[in-house]
């Protein structure tokens, strides 16, 4: 197909099918995707003013309770996360980050600009500005 005479949704589409392939491919080593990285950064910048919870991360990254339930599952499988029973309600269950989780973040902080970095290569910070405030603009049109 003609890349010329893609629409913005195609692009971006398109953009965010080649950052997730890479994202994971590169990821793949910590054995974490970058779904379940986002999720775990999440919890991680999060636990700190209180418990995150389930419907929390539902809410955030607008999944639904069965997609949420299967990342949190596999985070926690694989030691990243733990969920603890909360006093004020013991069928709640908060979300809380292992120390593995604090290890992964800063290898995926890494991995993640060096993907900026490859993506961003040979575009000037003024075209940058105007690609984030266009994004932005579109994003908002989207919520109206």
């Amino acid at each position: 197909w003609e890349t010329m005479n893609l629409d913005c949704g195609a692009w971006i589409n398109m953009l965010s099918h080649k950052v997730k392939k890479r994202l994971n491919a590169t990821l793949a080593e910590q054995g974490i995707t970058g779904v379940q990285s986002r999720v775990m950064h999440y919890i991680l910048a999060h636990c700190e003013e209180g418990p995150v919870f389930q419907r929390d991360v539902e809410e955030a990254f607008e999944l639904s309770r069965s997609t949420t339930t299967g990342i949190v599952q596999l985070l926690e499988k694989k030691g990243i996360i733990r969920r603890e029973s909360v006093d004020s309600d013991a069928r709640l269950k908060s979300l809380v980050p292992t120390e593995k989780a604090g290890q992964i973040e800063e290898q995926v902080r890494e991995r993640i600009r060096e993907i900026e970095a490859v993506m961003t290569r040979n575009i000037s910070p003024g075209q940058m500005q105007v690609f984030l405030e266009v994004a932005e603009k579109m994003s908002a049109n989207l919520d109206e």
